[in-house]
């Protein structure tokens, strides 16, 4: 008897196998699918069969990478040809809205073929567009700014590094919310003017740049901003020492960092300020920095006193949030005053998160607390926090005291040491006789909760 052999598949188990299960999931499901990989890798997929030939082409999000080519695992693609797949990519696409369009390329492509794809994407009414030139030998690119003369759909711009921005009159994106400029590059502080003007819905503003590279008074004049960040990098190789004046009037979150040896810095005051965070600022010639933020409900103020002009006889009125650095030069004395100006100050925060063991010496002019103890330590400060607490110094232990003793409605109070050794035992004996000395102070140990951590 002739026996066959089989390789242990019934054909309805081979058919199974065999079966192309992916493509019969519904549009919508797939589209997820393709919308998780790059861009590149997605417009692949249309060789598979006639089903997938142009799914790609209703994926509402879109990005292209120079840098990278699923077919030909090469980094270095010609400009032109990159262009090229661009244009077509987008000439061939079919979605009823471009959600968003992400191009990444060459500081040498072409500002031709840069003006053709923000033509295109606005033509299909783009909402978020980024576009990233990295530099080529010093390459930029320059875009048309005609094409930003109008346009009321783009809500979010990301706009980063060999960027030029030439704009001789006002720009008008009407609809444009969020707008990102990394390291660009403006022609004149005219097209800093035309720029924001034409922005009237323009809530959120990140700005990173190296000094007066490029202008020397950076002017952000912007009556719907809500939200701005400002990132000043002439401390790692910036140029010169350029100006910035800001006028934001409904302003509710401020962060700058890296104002260090600049000419001057002006801000309006904004009544609105909810937050506002003020880090690596020395040096300037002129300016208002802490003054014109007398309306903010929180404070994170990594600063010296001694590099900046402190208000006398300003009174933070609003304030209920502070953070203070305390690595930074003579710090407890920028306490001291924003302790006497803030009357409702709640929470008190007090940090050095690097746990440095390099902190500047006491200062022959020692801490001076407030004359008489503050209003906020009387009636409203409830929560007390120091992290990085160096329990050995003499100076931080005044300070942690005189807050302990005087803050008549404190409700807890968490003080935080670098962690030591088990076999240290004499250094832990040391610590904890420290601690102890603390909460004998508390002004009502039954109302506040003490806690004591190692990080």
């Amino acid at each position: 008897m002739e026996q066959k052999l089989t390789d242990g598949l019934g054909s309805s188990n081979r058919d199974a196998v065999n079966e192309d299960r992916i493509s019969e999931l519904p549009d919508a499901l797939l589209l997820q699918i393709l919308s998780s990989l790059p861009t590149d890798n997605a417009i692949a997929t249309s060789v598979l069969s006639k089903r997938w030939r142009s799914l790609w082409t209703m994926l509402p999000k879109l990005k292209f990478d120079s840098d990278f080519n699923p077919v030909f695992d090469d980094d270095n693609i010609d400009p032109c040809m990159f262009s090229e797949n661009v244009y077509k990519s987008l000439s061939l696409h079919k979605a009823p809205v471009l959600e968003s369009l992400h191009l990444k390329f060459e500081g040498r492509t072409d500002c031709l073929d840069v003006g053709i794809w923000i033509a295109t994407a606005f033509a299909r009414g783009v909402r978020k567009l980024v576009l990233d030139s990295f530099y080529h030998e010093e390459q930029i690119v320059t875009l048309p700014s005609v094409l930003f003369s109008y346009n009321d759909t783009l809500e979010i711009l990301k706009l980063k590094n060999a960027i030029d921005l030439d704009f001789p009159s006002r720009v008008c994106l009407k609809s444009l919310r969020k707008l990102y400029l990394d390291q660009v590059h403006f022609k004149d502080e005219e097209s800093v003017c035309n720029l924001f003007c034409g922005c009237p819905s323009l809530e959120d503003l990140f700005v990173h740049r190296y000094g007066n590279v490029d202008v020397a008074t950076f002017t952000i004049a912007v009556p719907s901003l809500q939200r701005l960040t400002i990132e000043d990098l002439r401390s790692e190789g910036g140029y010169g020492n350029g100006s910035y004046v800001i006028n934001a009037p409904a302003l509710k979150y401020l962060n700058i960092d890296g104002f260090n040896d600049i000419e001057s810095c002006l801000i309006e005051k904004a009544l609105e300020l909810v937050e506002a965070k003020i880090s690596n600022v020395s040096d300037i010639t002129n300016e208002n920095i802490l003054e014109s933020l007398t309306s903010a409900k929180r404070l994170i103020l990594h600063l010296s006193p001694l590099e900046v002009k402190v208000p006398t006889g300003k009174i933070f009125h609003r304030l209920v949030c502070l953070e203070l650095r305390t690595y930074e030069r003579e710090w407890w004395n920028l306490l001291s005053i924003m302790l006497d100006s803030s009357p409702k100050l709640q929470i008190l925060k007090l940090t050095d998160v690097y746990l440095h063991n390099d902190k500047q010496n006491p200062d022959v002019r020692k801490w001076n607390p407030p004359k008489c103890a503050p209003e906020c330590l009387l009636f409203h400060l409830e929560t007390f926090v120091w992290i990085g607490y160096e329990w050995q110094r003499g100076d931080e232990k005044e300070v942690a005291t005189y807050i302990l003793e005087n803050a008549r409605q404190l409700k807890k109070a968490t003080i935080s040491t670098k962690r030591i050794e088990r076999e240290m035992l004499e250094k832990l004996e040391k610590r904890r006789e420290m601690l102890n000395e603390l909460a004998s102070v508390l002004w009502d140990p039954n109302s506040c909760h003490l806690v004591f951590e190692s990080t």
